[in-house]
């Protein structure tokens, strides 16, 4: 069984109460025939008030279920659309869990990216080329890891230590003060492209996991790579003992 809990804890509040009544009526139809039932429903309608009780009880109305219809209509369409592409499955997707709280499963290539860091480890904030990265996240978490070469992942390809400040030796991201705003509504090239957008647009500011990320100490290399232009070394890469595999089940 899965566990929402959480989801009935994350500012959802009661507004409204049905109670349903059933009545069952016996009618003979004639001489020949047996007792059948009628059944007839009636629906009453509450209001909750601040105290979180029902009040204002009285025949549920049109409006109202024209009005609930409504709302569970696009609260379907909400959840069908959620990492839902919006066209041919994009190349760099390796699994998707389109669940309530599913996640997404993705691979970039080396590249050429944007980094930022905070002025206490007085690394010049500029372009940096970066590995091939996995990437792990659900609308509230991401995870990352590093991948060797430039190819796509297999499932049993393993796993590197994504090689970066402000992540957890699990691969977990610490994401500060960025703001998290990825709806269940958000289709999977979106979600892709917001993740991505937060990880390289946050401000690096620390070691979690003691400078131990790669081979070398994880904030001079990069203060090291500041400006040269140079690929990331690959020999700086440590491995894990994950496979893809084990991530994306």
């Amino acid at each position: 069984m899965k566990n929402i809990t959480q989801q009935f804890n994350s500012g959802f509040a009661p507004f409204k109460a049905l109670l349903i009544y059933r009545h069952d009526k016996e009618e003979q139809i004639n001489q020949f025939q047996r007792d059948e039932k009628e059944t007839h429903i009636y629906v009453e309608s509450y209001d909750i008030g601040k105290s979180g009780k029902p009040i204002n009880a009285h025949p549920l109305s049109q409006s109202e279920m024209s009005a609930l219809a409504d709302l569970l209509q696009t609260s379907k369409e909400m959840q069908s659309s959620y990492l839902k592409s919006n066209g041919l499955l994009p190349q760099n997707v390796l699994y998707v869990n389109q669940q309530a709280n599913g996640y997404a499963v993705w691979y970039s290539p080396p590249q050429e990216v944007n980094l930022f860091f905070v002025d206490g480890l007085q690394i010049p904030s500029g372009k940096f080329h970066v590995p091939a990265m996995l990437w792990k996240a659900n609308a509230e978490r991401l995870t990352v890891h590093a991948l060797k070469g430039k190819g796509k992942p297999m499932e049993n390809t393993k796993l590197c230590h994504a090689p970066y400040l402000n992540i957890y030796a699990g691969g977990q991201v610490c994401m500060g003060t960025v703001q998290i705003n990825i709806g269940k509504s958000t289709c999977l090239e979106e979600f892709i492209q917001t993740w991505e957008r937060y990880f390289f647009n946050s401000n690096f500011s620390h070691s979690i996991n003691g400078n131990n990320s790669t081979k070398s100490n994880t904030t001079d290399l990069w203060r090291s790579l500041a400006g040269t232009g140079e690929q990331f070394p690959q020999n700086e890469l440590m491995q894990t003992s994950l496979t893809l595999k084990q991530i994306i089940t």
